[in-house]
């Protein structure tokens, strides 16, 4: 496999070789099927490589179907509707390590990174496999950079490598978005990028 810059502007130019190669090494993407389903993943998560932090730009309507347990009537969803932190802070208080809905924590820690590192405990458990502070870690997480490491380091945490050897899609899929959401265009993209890249 020869990775090149100009292979790379075809999938994303946002994508950088040397950082990429830099990263690659560090977490063990050294094969086709690798370097392509990680790729793959990350563009189906990201919107091709676009968003590196959570949308939660949430219509009343939308609450009430995305987030049911937490948006329960009409009444409660139009107080919070297009309202980003507020929705952030309810939504993740208290779980994944973040304090209550009034420490904003929830916001503070919402998903970053190609593939969404959610939560205080993620963000303090990769902050401290990169040698990082907890705020460096967030806001390394919204740089290109750093939303490329967060995802290379729940890949190698989620053990996603041994699914990419398989070339387990479906499974790597399941892994990281919990069902088979955009299934179809992950494999599209691993293809795409197979034909690419090999």
């Amino acid at each position: 496999m020869n990775l090149s810059q100009e292979k790379l502007d075809k999938i994303s130019p946002k994508l950088k070789l040397e950082v990429l190669l830099a990263l690659f090494e560090k977490y063990e993407i050294n094969t086709l099927n690798r370097v392509c389903g990680f790729l793959a993943q990350c563009a189906h998560e990201s919107g091709n490589f676009k968003f590196t932090s959570e949308n939660l730009n949430y219509s009343s309507s939308a609450l009430l179907k995305v987030f049911p347990k937490y948006f329960k009537d009409e009444t409660i969803a139009k107080e919070y509707e297009r309202k980003p932190e507020k929705i952030a802070s309810r939504v993740y208080a208290n779980r994944m390590g973040n304090g209550d809905e009034g420490s904003k924590e929830g916001y503070k820690f919402r998903g970053r990174g190609y593939i969404q590192l959610t939560g205080k405990n993620n963000y303090l458990d990769f902050a401290k496999s990169i040698g990082k502070s907890l705020d460096e870690a967030v806001e390394y997480c919204s740089s290109d950079e750093g939303a490329l490491e967060s995802a290379l380091y729940f890949w190698k945490r989620e053990k996603l490598n041994e699914l990419c050897d398989k070339d387990d899609i479906k499974a790597m899929t399941k892994r990281i978005n919990g069902g088979f959401n955009g299934l179809e265009d992950r494999k599209q993209k691993y293809e795409y990028y197979k034909s690419i890249l090999a």
